[in-house]
Order: structure tokens, then sequence, then C-alpha cells
């Protein structure tokens, strides 16, 4: 069979018409820093389509994440995810990064889950796909009209992972690529215990080297005394590591792990840090003792624990703010820069009103210039790195009793993811600050 000069015409014409219309999808970057913001189009759909873009990622728990927006393309046929808005799904309006933040577990899923990384030395892979229509369920049995894999990294190229196990003190050891030495960051979290790395990878990624400590210890680890000399031990490793910089150095914690940096930064002989980041934390209680005792001096106040809708509230438990000088850190001693980050709508534990009372002691006592408080009204106690999913609520092993409970921590999820994003960015900002004259941005 041959064809005509007019048919061929028309034949080839339909060919573009429907390479035209196959959807194209394209995310910038396909792999990069989780908090890097991507770029996600797609183009070649008609105009004003109603389209679905979705986000599964499987945990290392092997748990099902999702988030998904629904969009109408433009009279071209484009849906740009950075200045057009979600007008329903897991998010609304103009989030370019609302397909990572807003992720929740799949319907069906186990309750009480957290999303965290453990293995930073393997990226989190999340499939993005868009699906004709506006979809809110079922997206495992639908076919995408296009796809793309994407990986989001804690460690950028070069940083190096160094395990710490000297004169008892337990931890990694991020450090940056390059010559150094660098400043350093002595990474501290919660009440959670065990080694919690992701962050101190994603800060060497910016340039700091940071050692992500562990001093709440699980199972047999426990018979290890971790006190004030544990700390102190923990900030001369890192202080003495060659590439360190020995005279730029900050304390980081959050939750209990700020306790711990108010104690050191207030009371300690030996940590003199240029710097501390405090990020839903308290100056009670004083960490002097082990923290075994410490934890005992806390539990008597138990009685002040609230349950509504079978979830845990802590906040309470040191209301009202105690008057008596000798149950709080004095941190009208402190003599470097601090920054406190605050979530309005902590549930965990007293953190807007341990503030109020941190500011009073640091103005009576002539220091208060050195304290910027950062408050964001709706945010949860867990303020994490940037586009880290929004928990509410989640499972929590106590570590004095070993039960499983559900603790709440409070905060909403857009207000909260705002206030992850904020403040990393002023986190940043204040280490570069205090640490750096100029800081070296590692990209992948």
């Amino acid at each position: 069979m041959f064809l005509n000069l007019a048919e061929l015409a028309s034949c080839t014409q339909s060919m573009s018409t429907a390479i035209k219309q196959f959807p194209l999808l394209s995310i910038k970057p396909t792999r990069g820093l989780v908090d890097e913001k991507l770029q996600i189009v797609v183009k070649n759909l008609r105009p004003k389509q109603e389209v679905t873009l979705h986000s599964r990622h499987q945990s290392e728990d092997k748990d099902f994440w999702e988030a998904f927006g629904h969009y109408v393309s433009d009279a071209n046929g484009t849906v740009s995810v950075v200045k057009d808005a979600s007008v329903s799904g897991t998010y609304v309006g103009v989030e370019s990064m609302g397909l990572m933040w807003s992720l929740r577990p799949v319907p069906g899923s186990r309750t009480g889950l957290r999303l965290r990384k453990k293995d930073v030395l393997s990226p989190r892979v999340f499939h993005i796909s868009v699906y004709d229509g506006h979809v809110s369920q079922g997206f495992a049995q639908l076919t995408a009209l296009v796809s793309l894999v994407i990986e989001r990294w804690y460690m950028a190229p070069g940083v190096r992972r160094v395990d710490i196990r000297e004169k008892g003190v337990r931890g990694t050891l991020f450090i940056p690529p390059g010559p150094g030495p660098f400043p350093g960051v002595l990474d501290m979290w919660g009440g959670g215990g065990g080694l919690v790395e992701y962050r101190s990878a994603l800060l060497a990624s910016h340039g700091f080297t940071s050692m992500a400590l562990e001093y709440l210890f699980p199972g047999e680890l426990r018979k290890i005394k971790a006190d004030m000399n544990y700390f102190e031990m923990a900030y001369q490793i890192l202080q003495n590591h060659a590439m360190v910089r020995r005279d730029r150095l900050a304390l980081f914690g959050l939750s209990f792990g700020a306790s711990v940096t108010f104690t050191m930064a207030a009371n300690s002989k030996v940590i003199k840090p240029q710097c501390c980041v405090c990020i839903n934390g308290s100056h009670i209680p004083v960490v002097t003792k082990s923290l075994d005792e410490t934890f005992d001096d806390v539990t008597k106040y138990v009685n002040k624990i609230r349950v509504e809708n079978n979830q845990i509230i802590w906040r309470d438990i040191i209301l009202p703010i105690p008057t008596d000088p000798s149950l709080k850190v004095d941190v009208g001693q402190i003599t470097c820069p601090v920054l406190l980050v605050v979530g309005g709508d902590d549930q965990n534990w007293p953190t807007l009103e341990s503030a109020e009372d941190i500011q009073q002691i640091m103005e009576k006592a002539g220091n208060r210039h050195l304290l910027q408080v950062l408050i964001y009204p709706e945010a949860g106690h867990l303020i994490e790195p940037p586009y880290t999913p929004h928990h509410r609520a989640t499972n929590f092993i106590v570590q004095e009793s070993k039960e499983k409970v559900v603790l709440l921590w409070g905060g909403q999820t857009k207000p909260h993811a705002d206030a992850q994003e904020d403040s990393w960015e002023k986190i940043l900002a204040f280490l570069q600050q205090h640490l750096y004259h100029t800081t070296p941005q590692a990209k992948l």
C-alpha cells in the first residue's frame, strides 16, 4: 500500500499531535539534599485538564507513605507546582514542597507511625506520578500518565561518616568534603534515646563537622551512666578532631537535648561553645547528675501527665515553672549567643512557658542580648529539618519502663511545615554567623 503526499502529510501530522500530547514530567533535581526545593512541571496535558500529582515512599520499616495534590492545567496544558495551586488533596494552595511535607501513611497502615531515616548512607526514594483526573484513593490500582523516581539525601557527595567509640563516648561524626578543618557541632536529640544521625549528616552537607551523640542508651547499654562528664568528654573528642576548628564549636539540642545544652553552656568549666541552638527544650531539668537520676527527678511530677483520646500529654509535667532557682539551669550564666526555637502548640513539653522564664532570667542577669527566640504559634514539638512530614502523635517507647505509648507532639500540618522550613534557614544562618565568615554549600 502506498500513500500519496496529502495522506502522508496527514499521517505525519497525526503522529506529531500524538507525540505532542503525551504528558511529560520534569523534576529538578532528581537527586538532591532533603532540604533542596523541587521544581516539578507537567507538560503536554490538555488545556484545563484535571490531574493529580502523587508522591509515594516506602520507609525503611516497609510502610508506605503518600501525598497528593489536585491541579488543573493552564491554557497551554501545563502544570507548574512552584506557581500553580493545588485545589485539594493532602495540601492546598501554591506549595512547591507539598508532595514532601504532607506525606502520610497510606490508608490501612499501622497506627502511630513516624517517618525517620536510620541509614543515612542511602537516600529516601520517591515515586512521583501524574494521574488523569482528581484522584484521592486507590492509586496502586491505577495506571499513571507518567512517573519519575527521585532521590533525597541527607549526605552530600564527599561527606564522610565516622563511628565514634572513644573513652566511653558513643556517636557518629560527619565530616564535610574538602580539606578542612571545619566548625564543629555537637548534635543531641531527645528522650527517645538511641543514635539519631540524619540531622548531623545534613549539617555536614552544609559545611559543619557534626557529631551525632548517643547518650540515652537502649538495652544493655544503659549500664553506661551519662552525666556532665560524659558530655564534656564528647565535646573534647569533637574539639580535638583534626577536621574540627577547636575555637569554633556549637551545641545543638532538641527536646531533652536542649536541657543538656542549657546545662552545659551555663555550668560546664570545660564546654565553652561559640553558640547554641535549642529546639523545643527547657532549662528544666538541670542535667548535672546521671541521666537516670535526672529522669527520677522529673518523674515525681508524673501525676500531671494527661491522657486525651488515648494520647499522652506531658506538657504540664513541670508547670507551673518552678520559682526555686535550684530546680532550673541558671541561664544567666550563659556567655554565648543562643537561638531558641519554640513550637507554640508543643504538647510534649512546656517550651513556651520555659522560653518566657529563660528570657526573664537572662534579662535580670544582663545577658538577654545573647538570646534570639523564634516562636511558631501552631507548630508542635518535633521541629525537624524542612519538608519532614508533620507527626502530631506517634508511638513512643518510654526509656525507663520500655512501655509503648502514643505521645501527642502537637502542631498543625501546614504551620508546622512552614516552621520547619523557616527555622532551618535561620538555624543555618545563625551557625554560619557565629562559626563561619562564609560557609560553603555542598550540593548534589
